[in-house]
């Protein structure tokens, strides 16, 4: 998949993404072991247990995975196939995809022009961690084709649900490159603990805490929490915009904290001791008429709206899925330096 900020609303401009499908899943292996004959070569001593230690994957059946996803990608864009999106894709992620069919007719050509161009992953570098370390992702570091000038994206796939690995988060960087994964002698990455407090929070708690940006512009508690970044600043802005100006003298618009549809966090040890950080975060937004109005107006629900309910109504509800990338400093405030959200419903 393929994610970049387009020419829509302005309250949707950072919260886009294109959505993928691959044709089949791929099941992957570990990596194996040398043969006993290896082993008698030379009359080599036996290898000690940390030396005999394998990959979750192979770097070869990681890259087949990511392969086989960046191909068919492009063909479930132009169908917009939810079906086949759904062998290969999952989580979090699959949520935004789904939207984003849902919503493609809403779209200007030059937007489903660029979201059905076809692209490929380059610069790849595979996250793997041990088999033993007791994880089922990996991740991988990369960029995309159609965004040569972008700081790159870091995709997670999992065996969630199933056998077979689908990816179920993909976050591109917006502040700054994705930083040094930290490496074991053996070139293996280290997951860290979701549940771990990291300086002032925990991996899992990252999308909870974040959303008072939106709810109160940080005012509670997440302006003191979180140290101050470009992304954090745009949350603000948007949760102090205010209804659009057609509506703005007749209604309210409130930002409510929810419970992301796929809960699962992904962390990963930096090379500077830090935790790197995948999260999943949601919110509602409510756009409500002032009670005088209520009783001789109603709201006309958007475009985008209307796909889900079409009825005018004095309240209306968008609920938006998201996902966002964090860097955890056990001496300082973590910093949030992507996001991005779609709107999954309206009500």
């Amino acid at each position: 998949m393929y994610r970049r900020p387009t020419g829509r609303s302005a309250r949707l401009r950072r919260l886009t993404t294109l959505a993928v499908g691959v044709t089949a899943a791929v099941t992957l292996t570990a990596c194996g072991g040398g043969s006993d004959e290896d082993a008698k070569d030379n009359d080599a001593p036996a290898r000690s247990k940390e030396a005999a230690r394998q990959g979750l994957v192979t770097k070869q059946a990681a890259e087949k995975v990511v392969d086989t996803y960046e191909q068919v990608n492009n063909r479930a864009n132009a169908k917009r196939d939810e079906k086949l999106l759904g062998t290969v894709e999952a989580g979090q992620l699959h949520e935004q995809s789904k939207a984003d069919y849902t919503q493609w007719k809403t779209w200007s050509k030059k937007d489903q022009k660029e979201y059905a161009s076809s692209f490929h992953y380059t610069n790849r570098e595979y996250l793997i961690p041990a088999a033993d370390s007791g994880v089922t992702w990996f991740a991988v570091k990369t960029r995309a084709s159609a965004d040569p000038d972008g700081e790159g994206a870091l995709l997670v796939f999992d065996k969630e649900g199933g056998d077979t690995y689908r990816m179920t988060m993909a976050v591109y960087a917006d502040e700054g490159p994705i930083p040094e994964v930290a490496v074991d002698e053996q070139g293996f990455v280290t997951p860290a603990d979701p549940s771990k407090k990291v300086g002032a929070l925990a991996p899992d708690r990252l999308g909870e805490a974040y959303e008072d940006f939106f709810e109160t512009g940080g005012k509670e508690k997440a302006a003191r929490t979180f140290a101050s970044t470009d992304t954090s600043r745009t949350s603000v802005k948007i949760s102090k915009e205010g209804p659009d100006d057609d509506v703005k003298a007749y209604a309210t618009k409130k930002f409510f904290a929810a419970q992301p549809a796929h809960p699962k966090v992904y962390a990963l040890r930096l090379a500077d001791g830090k935790t790197l950080t995948v999260f999943p975060t949601a919110h509602t937004n409510e756009l409500m008429l002032k009670p005088r109005y209520m009783s001789g107006f109603d709201i006309t629900p958007t475009e985008e709206e209307s796909l889900y309910d079409g009825t005018k109504r004095d309240v209306v509800t968008d609920e938006f899925q998201g996902q966002g990338l964090a860097v955890l400093d056990p001496a300082g405030k973590p910093r949030v330096t992507a996001l991005e959200y779609r709107m999954v419903d309206s009500r």
